[in-house]
């Protein structure tokens, strides 16, 4: 660059994307690894918010900071269309291309923003969708494992699995969450010790395992365990199950054993399988195994109720509650025609950067079949890798 380039380019003013071009700008965004950064880029200019919206950076840096929003379909944002709390249609149905853009930029940013907020862990349990199997229901019910004492009025408070010859068949327990969105670092289990019963034996599970996920179709009240009810949907047919976690070691003990999970989980759905895998003590009355369980925790921190999720079969839909967004897409419309049929060409530029992501996640990143405008003369080309 000549001496006047070097004056131009250092001139107030000169957006160094113009000089750069989209291509080489999307691989120096992409380097950017602070979610704060993006947010903040965002806002500089035109230009530099186009690239950030044009890429879906945000999404990228919500993704690495929690996988599991890779199981969202689509978004959905909704207002407040009546003071009776009704909600209003979404906004995605009649947006423009560019709108969504918007709106999606927004959602990932303030979810990353939510994620990586200070919390403290509480137990997000709100009630029981029942157990594989209760040998005296309702007396053994899963529903005791909810009270964290061993005797509630002078009497024994645990949840007990029927009796088995075969020491490998498994139980479950399942249990609903307080939100549809939870963040899940750790769960507890206590074994029980029949203090009743000859040399206090205590029935543990061999290992424990945790699946979180969402039911294919809405959970109503009467689904959950009551004491006429042990329980409707307990099949995992019912249930998509997003997360499965590796199997922990279970101590032979009486204690309120501590499970940490690799990384904190994004529940989605809110609901949580504890599944107990193998026994190891037998009731001297009918010489069968059994597992029995005292108490448990799902520990963790459900997500502002602005957000929340809807389920079917076939779709995840993240859904979030805020006022009505006024798109800037008109300011935009002026400084997008060097963005032609860009997003194709950020894979071949940015994935050969290593952003920490495969290409199966981007993928699912960007969608099956995103198309961006092209000059008149060129092909329309699909956004997804080849």
């Amino acid at each position: 660059m000549g001496l006047v380039g070097e004056k131009e380019a250092a001139s107030p003013g000169v957006d160094f994307l113009e000089w750069l071009g989209p291509d080489t700008s999307a691989v120096v965004f992409a380097l950017l690894r602070d979610p704060a950064d993006i947010a903040r880029a965002s806002v500089v200019s035109r230009s530099w918010r186009t690239i950030v919206l044009a890429t879906h950076f945000s999404k990228i840096q919500c993704l690495r900071i929690c996988p599991d929003v890779a199981n969202f379909t689509r978004i959905e944002q909704v207002t407040s269309a009546s003071s009776n709390g009704e909600l209003a249609e979404s906004i995605a149905a009649t947006a423009a291309a560019w709108e969504i853009h918007e709106r999606d930029h927004m959602v990932y940013t303030h979810l990353t923003h939510t994620l990586l907020s200070p919390r403290t862990s509480q137990n997000c349990i709100a009630g029981c969708i029942g157990a594989s199997s209760t040998d005296n229901f309702p007396e053994e019910t899963i529903e005791n494992t909810l009270d964290p004492w061993e005797v509630v009025d002078l009497e024994p408070s645990y949840w007990s699995s029927g009796g088995h010859a075969d020491p490998d068949v498994p139980e479950y327990l399942v249990y609903r969450l307080c939100s549809d969105l939870c963040l899940i670092n750790e769960i507890r289990v206590q074994p029980f010790r029949a203090f009743f019963q000859a040399g206090h034996p205590i029935f543990s599970a061999q290992y424990v395992r945790f699946r979180l996920g969402y039911p294919k179709t809405p959970l109503q009240p009467e689904d959950l365990v009551s004491d006429e009810n042990e329980g409707k949907l307990i099949a995992d047919n019912n249930y998509i199950w997003t997360y499965t976690s590796p199997e922990f070691p279970m101590l032979q003990e009486n204690v309120l054993q501590s499970f940490e999970l690799p990384r904190s989980v994004l529940c989605i759905g809110g609901v949580v399988k504890v599944e107990l895998l193998g026994r190891v003590q037998k009731q001297q009355a009918d010489d069968l195994y059994y597992i029995c369980v005292t108490h448990v925790q799902i520990l963790g921190t459900p997500l502002s109720s602005e957000f929340g999720a809807a389920a079917s079969i076939s779709d995840l839909v993240l859904k979030y509650c805020s006022a009505p967004v006024h798109s800037s897409c008109s300011k935009l419309s002026g400084s997008r025609s060097k963005w032609r049929n860009f997003e194709a060409r950020l894979w071949r530029e940015v994935t050969g950067q290593g952003i920490g992501l495969n290409q199966e996640l981007l993928g699912r990143l960007l969608g099956p079949s995103l198309q961006f405008l092209v000059d008149d003369d060129d092909e329309m080309k699909d956004a997804s890798p080849t």
